[in-house]
């Protein structure tokens, strides 16, 4: 690399090399981060609407006595954790840093809470089956509320959002690595035919 470089340049070749590394590393989300910033907002304040009855995703969050009054499943509990720590947390440590390898664990931490979504949803539509109906009371417990719901479709647009713009780097990085493969064999090239001439281009270091 350093044969690449002026000779008065060279004496930067690390900082050259430190700020490659570091854009290499970071994304950039263009008009992707305004519809994240929407979605995030929007699941924080999903969590305020019922998520099952009259509980809503914070009462289920800290375990509350209402949550616990409607037997709300460890499913559910799982599933706002994903939501408000991958989702809204590190969705917007995220955007702060602009971290090509965080996008990625926030992509799939997402779809990973999708899943327990759906389970969280089914196991209020069959509350008395997950519960072994130990109580009678069980079966008038409330089903799957639109808090939920409203919180797992914004997790699936997230996990959307997030890994077009984590994957869109990644495009970049390989085509970027294609490139430098290519002038590293046309330099190799080069200097063979130099050397087939008798005029190679490393100096005599003795």
């Amino acid at each position: 690399m350093s044969d690449q470089i002026p000779e008065d340049l060279q004496h930067f070749q690390k900082d050259f090399e430190k700020a490659e590394k570091k854009v290499a590393g970071e994304i950039d989300p263009g008009m992707r981060s305004v519809g994240i910033a929407v979605a995030i907002l929007l699941l924080l304040a999903s969590f305020l609407l019922p998520h099952t009855g009259s509980v809503n995703g914070w009462d289920v969050l800290v375990h509350s006595d209402a949550a616990q009054g409607e037997a709300v499943a460890i499913t559910s509990q799982l599933f706002v954790w994903f939501a408000l720590v991958f989702g809204a947390l590190t969705g917007m440590i995220t955007l702060l840093t602009r971290r090509w390898t965080l996008a990625w664990v926030t992509a799939a931490g997402c779809a990973v809470g999708i899943f327990l979504g759906v389970l969280a949803i089914w196991s209020r539509q069959t509350p008395s089956g997950v519960l072994n109906a130990q109580d009678a009371a069980l079966a008038n417990l409330s089903g799957p509320g639109i808090g939920i719901v409203v919180g797992l479709i914004l997790l699936i647009v997230l996990t959307y959002l997030w890994v077009g713009v984590a994957w869109s780097k990644t495009s970049l990085q390989l085509a970027a690595e294609e490139e430098r493969r290519q002038h590293a064999a046309e330099d190799e090239d080069a200097w063979m035919h130099q050397a087939r001439l008798g005029r190679p281009e490393t100096p005599d270091r003795d």
